[in-house]
């Protein structure tokens, strides 16, 4: 009876790793591969793929974000603001899940893993956005350099409310947990240092993630026989990656997941538009 358990959550278990991998190796957008991993080497429908990504993605993100607290990277009040404004949207992107067909909802999760894929290729190459940021409008939030936090502003609320709405959304409905769109979104609207902006996402997404997988749990989506070994697999394959990921250039880590992403997104618009079976 053991070694049948065991048999069975091996599969899970080692697509889990794979995914805590990713994330440790390429950043928080890493988990959006989680879902269609699942849809194809599980078979799962994306209404039980997506909040099973949700409990992997929150609980590496969770780890990692404790990491960084622990470094004093991790900017803890921006990432609540952030975070409690997608745990309140979170159950709407559930809802909707629910009430869309799967081909439809494996479309628009193409779509955003292109988007992804394509807004990281582009992060990993030089640019001059960068050096002329001083020529676009006044930033929404900034650091105070005399206390070393942000000044907390009504712009600057209204900004990350904003993230982490669209974030909640987004995890809801299609179990990512929106590092893909926080990154970015931090880095267009804040002076936070990158590496403080992924520390930052991941402690959103650790809280975005737990209102998805709270609502999954309620409305009875979320299959926990595997969900269990693919997020204990993500766990390991987090702590594995960190070690690596100091000794690979992550320029050429970031192109590669653009990649796969890309390859991915044509898989899932396969499957979507009925090329591909479903089983």
């Amino acid at each position: 009876m053991i070694a049948a358990l065991l048999s069975a959550d091996a599969l899970p278990l080692m697509l889990g790793a794979i995914i805590g991998l990713i994330l440790a190796l390429t950043g928080a957008g890493g988990g959006i591969l989680a879902v269609p991993l699942l849809v194809f080497a599980l078979h799962l429908p994306l209404q039980q793929a997506a909040p099973t990504a949700l409990l992997a993605v929150g609980l590496s993100a969770l780890l990692g974000a404790g990491l960084a607290h622990r470094d004093g990277l991790l900017r803890y009040r921006a990432a609540a603001m952030i975070g409690v404004a997608g745990v309140l949207t979170a159950p709407l992107g559930v809802a909707l899940a629910h009430r869309l067909p799967d081909r439809p909802l494996l479309a628009a999760f193409a779509l955003v893993l292109g988007y992804a894929s394509l807004r990281t290729w582009r992060s990993a190459a030089p640019r001059a956005a960068d050096v002329a940021r001083v020529e676009l409008p006044p930033l929404p939030c900034v650091i105070n350099p005399g206390e070393g936090r942000l000044r907390w502003t009504l712009p600057c609320a209204r900004a990350l409310a904003g993230i982490g709405a669209l974030a909640g959304v987004l995890s809801g409905l299609l179990g990512v947990g929106g590092g893909f769109v926080i990154v970015p979104a931090l880095r267009r609207y804040t002076d936070i240092a990158q590496h403080s902006v992924v520390a930052t996402s991941l402690g959103v997404i650790a809280l975005v993630s737990a209102g998805g997988v709270v609502s999954a749990t309620v409305v009875g989506s979320l299959p926990w026989a595997l969900a269990l070994p693919f997020a204990i697999g993500a766990l390991l394959g987090l702590l594995l990656g960190r070690r690596l990921a100091s000794r690979l250039p992550g320029p050429r880590l970031q192109q590669a997941f653009a990649i796969v992403g890309g390859l991915v997104m044509m898989l899932l618009l396969a499957r979507a538009g009925g090329i591909l079976p479903t089983t």
